[in-house]
């Protein structure tokens, strides 16, 4: 009877053990199948030279995230001659770091994209003055000159801002031709638009003293900036290769949210030697982005309603949206600005 027991025991760990290794047979086999795969490439256009809005990216294909979903990521550098969105719009990116302004402007045009992430979950800008000029006060800023990108919603954003604190909007409006703090610092203009997660830092890296006004605390609606995009050619034609691509970048962002300084080290490693200065900036401003990129206890690049309404409408309401020939429109359809489908 012993003898009987010791053999059926012996025969189970016989039994486990072939199966254990069946598994991982199967597991190795599943996994070298998936190597000779060929990946499936993915275009996305940036915005901007490498930084750490971008870092999720950078992370996700130096963690290998993006080969293990079968893709392949492909970087378009900045363009002087074409913005992300005018590619991403025409066919020649499959995605691209866009704009919220960018998003519903492109709506009443025939260029239009599509929001598949929020990369930041609260806009992190603001209109920054020169300390010596000593302006505490928005309503300060009438009869100045304000230094921008030339873009359509500068304008309204700025005028509601300085009419929130009690002035009547009044300035100058001029485009710049250098990087906006450089136009300030020259004394050139009087106020500018910035992001805190870099510019504000390199400001008070570089020993610029400056004052800064985040615009969503002075009667601006809160929105999304900046945002992966797509088109909604390529959401329809291409939507298991997006899936397969935001699951990763999902991942890298995730990884760049709990691991600041190893995101920051990833994204200097990753882009082109001599692409920054100033390293230190890099982790300061990646210290400063990563507990902004998503609300506790949501999933990175989750978007909101209220987020595709408020600011939107804002947009319309000053008359910053145009059409095809130049006039302001009063709709646009404001559900086709976004989509969580990708994510969730």
């Amino acid at each position: 009877m012993k003898n009987i027991k010791l053999i059926a025991i012996a025969a189970l760990v016989l039994v486990a053990g072939l199966s254990a290794f069946l598994i991982a047979k199967n597991v190795n086999n599943d996994k070298e199948q998936t190597a000779k795969k060929p990946l499936e490439e993915v275009t996305l256009a940036l915005d901007w030279t490498p930084n750490t809005n971008h870092s999720g990216l950078y992370v996700a294909k130096n963690q290998g995230y993006y080969a293990e979903e079968g893709v392949e990521l492909k970087l378009l550098p900045y363009s002087t001659s074409a913005s992300s969105d005018a590619l991403v719009s025409a066919g020649k990116a499959d995605t691209g770091i866009g704009f919220t302004e960018g998003v519903v402007a492109n709506a009443a045009s025939d260029s239009q994209v599509t929001s598949i992430a929020a990369i930041i979950t609260t806009n992190t800008s603001s209109i920054a003055t020169r300390k010596s000029d000593n302006i505490t006060s928005l309503d300060q800023l009438d009869g100045k000159i304000y230094g921008g990108y030339g873009m359509p919603y500068e304008e309204p954003v700025m005028k509601a801002a300085i009419k929130n604190d009690g002035g009547e909007g009044n300035f100058k409006n001029v485009t710049v031709s250098t990087a906006p703090l450089q136009a300030l610092e020259s004394g050139k203009v009087d106020f500018v638009w910035i992001f805190d997660g870099w510019e504000k830092i390199q400001a008070e890296r570089s020993g610029f003293a400056i004052d800064t006004f985040p615009v969503i605390e002075h009667g601006i609606p809160d929105y999304y900036t900046p945002n992966i995009i797509s088109s909604p050619d390529t959401i329809s034609k291409k939507e298991d290769l997006l899936k397969r691509f935001m699951k990763a970048t999902v991942r890298g962002y995730e990884f760049a949210r709990n691991n600041p300084d190893e995101a920051a080290r990833i994204l200097i490693a990753e882009a082109s030697e001599g692409t920054f200065d100033d390293e230190g900036l890099v982790y300061a401003s990646q210290e400063y982005l990563s507990g902004k990129y998503q609300k506790p206890g949501k999933t990175w690049g989750i978007q909101e309603k209220s987020y595709w309404r408020n600011y939107p409408q804002f947009m319309l309401d000053n008359d910053a949206v145009l059409d095809v020939s130049g006039k302001p429109v009063d709709t646009v359809n404001f559900d086709a600005l976004y989509t969580n489908k990708f994510i969730e």
